[in-house]
């Protein structure tokens, strides 16, 4: 069996390709739902840190960092996904804001 594609790009046309071809609802429901899909996975981040943290006395420490990863890398599948459902150009879109944003923060490159 062959290592899989390390490119982000294509990983993610792959997974919108699946969840295009298997969703329940169209239009702007769908379009809806996949956006909603980020708080979702935004709220599991939450839950991994709070229990990593050992800050929910009734669960304990139900969580490692490990799991924070994990879910921190749901979270930037998610958008990554959700913003390849706005746009065919996902990695265009995002290059371009990215270098705005480090431009804005780091000062022009």
């Amino acid at each position: 069996m062959s290592d899989p594609d390390p490119d982000i790009w294509s990983g993610i046309d792959d997974l919108w390709t699946w969840l295009d071809s298997h969703r329940p609802l169209d239009g702007r429901q769908d379009l809806l739902l996949r956006m909603l899909k980020l708080s979702e996975e935004v709220g599991e981040v939450a839950e991994a840190v709070i229990g990593a943290m050992n800050h929910n006395p009734r669960k304990g420490a139900s969580h490692t960092w490990d799991d924070v990863q994990s879910e921190l890398c749901d979270v930037v599948i998610t958008a990554l996904v959700a913003l390849r459902t706005l746009t065919p150009d996902t990695r265009g879109v995002f290059e371009r804001h990215l270098t705005r944003v480090r431009e804005r923060s780091l000062g022009p490159l």
